[in-house]
């Protein structure tokens, strides 16, 4: 008998059902990827372990410290967390999920005014998008338009799609 043939093949050799023998696949939470996704910033990333399901948040903070080996420094609650970055930073298991520069939020903006069938509407959102300020000009043009929960709704569907085709990039199994 050869060992090296691994887990299923033991399981076949001492007659297990096939349910058994077969390694079940994790199915990931989308929702915990979408809230993974939108919670990313700057100085912020979350990592996705593909055989567990668990999202790790990482701060550019938490990096510095396992990298320079500064646990001491850290405050008690980052003491608690410093060991699974580290995981995360020294293993190829976990994927990083997208980043906050990977959603392209001013796109998603141009692709909601775009998609406006009111003319008048849809020319005050593309105004509002160019040039100084323009997500805070977006944001109140919305505000003033009254198409605040048409934006949100956009938004949402537009960072679902962004989480589904990561998942589906990653053959990763997702309800």
């Amino acid at each position: 008998m050869n060992y090296q043939q691994g887990p299923t093949f033991l399981a076949a050799f001492f007659g297990f059902p096939e349910e058994v023998r077969q390694p079940m696949a994790v199915v990931i939470s989308l929702s915990q990827v979408i809230d993974a996704i939108e919670s990313a910033t700057d100085e912020a990333n979350s990592y996705l372990d593909p055989d567990t399901g668990e999202n790790v948040y990482v701060t550019d903070e938490m990096k510095s410290m396992v990298e320079e080996n500064r646990n001491e420094d850290a405050p008690l609650w980052m003491c608690e967390e410093l060991p699974k970055v580290r995981e995360v930073l020294e293993s190829h298991r976990f994927l990083s999920l997208p980043t906050k520069f990977d959603v392209h939020e001013w796109a998603i903006m141009e692709e909601f005014s775009q998609e406006q069938e009111n003319d008048r509407v849809r020319e005050e959102l593309l105004d509002a998008i160019h040039g100084a300020g323009a997500f805070r000009y977006f944001k109140s043009t919305i505000w003033r338009l009254g198409i605040e929960n048409d934006w949100y709704r956009f938004r949402d569907e537009a960072i679902k799609k962004i989480a589904r085709e990561w998942l589906e990039e990653h053959h990763l199994q997702y309800r």
